[in-house]
């Protein structure tokens, strides 16, 4: 029995008589008409030649590849669209090189003439590949697989032998025996033809589909998102409307009347830590506790929000996003009387919640003189106060609650026009106070303690701790899309990988001598090994299955056979 295998080919093997002129005309894409030899196109020849190019794999790869490096400026510099500050501070700090990167839209990547070329290039390179292959496969499922080629030697996974049996029930059996191992198989002839992992087309397809909807869900998502951030004292409320967010940005596309109409109240938040060990002051839970209804008339309800576990209201979510405290003071001036009673939020510096930020008088204050001026304390708070230490906390829990403050007096220079963060304080025209060695005035406080200013300027009191937390409200659509695409992606691609495509023929004829002759033929649409081997074990169990060798002395099929390929096997 001859046996001979290869590398498997990624087409079927072409029939010996097949004119090689021929088929070389055939795959030439140059026009037949010419002029002093250099082809003559036209308008309509280029615009096809483009449209080859752009709906090739490897331009769609190319547009890829190009799409992931546009993205990388977005990432490493400030956007308009996210953070218009930091692109302000950008611009101030290098005159030379910003205005180069406006006019290479770098400070609007995603929305840049350039960005979106790629785009909208790649977006149709990939449905200008698939759709034509896609009606392809179409075809090929309702056809059936083709016939065997004359001479099956020519495969590069081969093998033969001679048996007793009818050739009639040698073809049975092969077709009994390829349909049971999930190939689709017919009798074409003397021959049974059959081809098996047609999944890995629909994997082929599935993933670059699945890029269109990924791709798709994004840009949907950029037009039309909403992302803000509130932050929310104990006891304080939230309602969903533009002017309430400290911090929101959206798409292009997205309209302030499609924000989802609910309101909360924050009642509780709850903070745990580890208190011992290596991992000592971690959180263990965050938890805000919260009361909350949809609508302008809806019924109040009551949820927790945790980290990681946002309230889903509509197409919003609402995230829990950090926590802090705010001191309770009330600030009176030279006369005694209140000029400012409320809970100040300070922004945490570190993991033990050491905060700091300023508490801001703005108005109705006058010194003992009558003078009316501007205060401001330079605050900054711990938790758990140790004696001794620097301006620093130990813990994040509130065990031993200090407030350092910093008192000046002066022009906050809120009227000069000019926005200024309410955690930051200017000193430009600001004087600090200064105590009775002409030092700067600054001191700790504990819960219930005053600050007495000097020269009877007045006063300020600690009263006590409420706590804060900081909720972040989003609206992604389309991120429902972007998911199943990328498991689809994910999957698809594996099918394509994993998956071999691959055909198998059985020829059985009566020779001259009467004994029949049994022919077997694999070929793989990509190299891989299994062909010969699966090719073995079908011949195996097909020579058993039949009569017994006309040649005693002649062996069984191998199912691990391996031999050199084939002279003139089409690769």
């Amino acid at each position: 029995m001859s046996k001979t295998t290869a590398g498997e080919p990624t087409q079927a093997a072409a029939p010996e008589d097949q004119d090689l002129g021929v088929a070389g005309s055939q795959l030439s894409t140059a026009p037949t008409e010419s002029l002093g030899g250099v082809p003559v196109l036209g308008v309509i020849g280029w615009v096809r030649w483009f449209w080859r190019q752009l709906t090739s794999m490897r331009v769609a790869l190319l547009l890829l590849l190009l799409l992931a490096l546009g993205a990388i400026p977005g990432s490493l510099i400030p956007q308009t669209g996210t953070d218009v500050t930091k692109v302000a501070e950008f611009e101030k700090n290098h005159p030379t090189l910003a205005p180069v990167y406006d006019r290479l839209g770098l400070f609007h990547v995603y929305s840049s003439v350039w960005f979106s070329a790629i785009y909208l290039l790649l977006f149709v390179s990939l449905i200008g590949c698939i759709v034509p292959r896609t009606w392809q496969f179409v075809g090929q499922l309702r056809g059936r697989p083709p016939g065997a080629p004359k001479r099956l030697t020519r495969l590069p996974a081969y093998t033969t032998w001679r048996t007793t049996a009818e050739p009639e029930r040698v073809r049975e059996a092969a077709l009994a025996l390829l349909k049971r191992r999930r190939f689709r198989a017919h009798p074409v002839g003397d021959a049974v033809a059959a081809e098996k992992g047609y999944l890995r087309e629909v994997g082929n397809l599935a993933f670059h589909i699945a890029l269109i909807v990924m791709l798709t869900a994004f840009a949907w998502g950029q037009l039309f998102k909403m992302e803000g951030n509130k932050l929310v004292l104990e006891g304080g409320g939230f309602s969903n409307t533009l002017t309430q967010y400290d911090d929101f940005k959206s798409g292009t596309l997205f309209d302030a009347d499609d924000l989802a109409p609910f309101s909360f109240t924050l009642k509780d938040f709850t903070g745990t830590y580890e208190v011992t060990g290596p991992n000592k002051g971690t959180p263990r839970t965050y938890e805000a506790a919260i009361t909350y209804s949809e609508g302008a008339y809806g019924k109040a309800r009551k949820t927790t929000v945790k980290v990681n576990h946002p309230l889903e209201i509509g197409d919003s979510k609402v995230y829990l996003t950090a926590h802090g405290y705010a001191p309770l003071v009330t600030v009176r001036d030279g006369k005694g009387k209140v000029v400012y009673h409320d809970a100040v939020p300070l922004l945490p510096l570190d993991s033990n919640v050491t905060s700091s930020g300023v508490i801001k008088v703005y108005d109705g204050y006058r010194d003992a003189k009558g003078v009316k001026e501007q205060l401001a304390f330079q605050a900054f708070f711990l938790p758990s106060y140790v004696e001794g230490n620097e301006v620093s906390s130990a813990f994040p829990a509130l065990l031993n609650p200090v407030l350092n403050l910093e008192p000046y007096h002066g022009d906050l220079g809120v009227d000069s026009g000019i926005p200024q963060s309410v955690y930051q304080l200017d000193k430009r025209n600001m004087k600090a106070f200064k105590d009775s060695k002409d030092l700067q005035l600054r001191d700790n406080l504990k819960p219930g303690e005053t600050l007495t200013l000097p020269d009877g300027a007045g006063s300020i009191t600690y009263d006590g701790t409420r706590e804060w937390a900081n909720f972040q409200v989003t609206q992604q659509p389309g991120s429902g899309w972007a998911l199943a695409g990328a498991f689809t992606a994910i999957f698809g691609l594996a099918a394509s990988l994993f998956i071999q495509r691959r055909r198998v023929w059985v020829r059985a004829v009566r020779g001259a001598d009467g004994v029949t002759v049994v022919e077997m033929a694999g070929l793989g649409r990509s190299e891989s090994a299994k062909v010969p081997e699966e090719l073995g074990d079908l011949a195996e169990i097909l020579y058993d299955s039949t009569a017994g060798a006309a040649d005693p002395a002649e062996p069984d099929p191998d199912p691990d056979f391996r031999a050199v390929p084939a002279e003139g096997a089409e690769k």
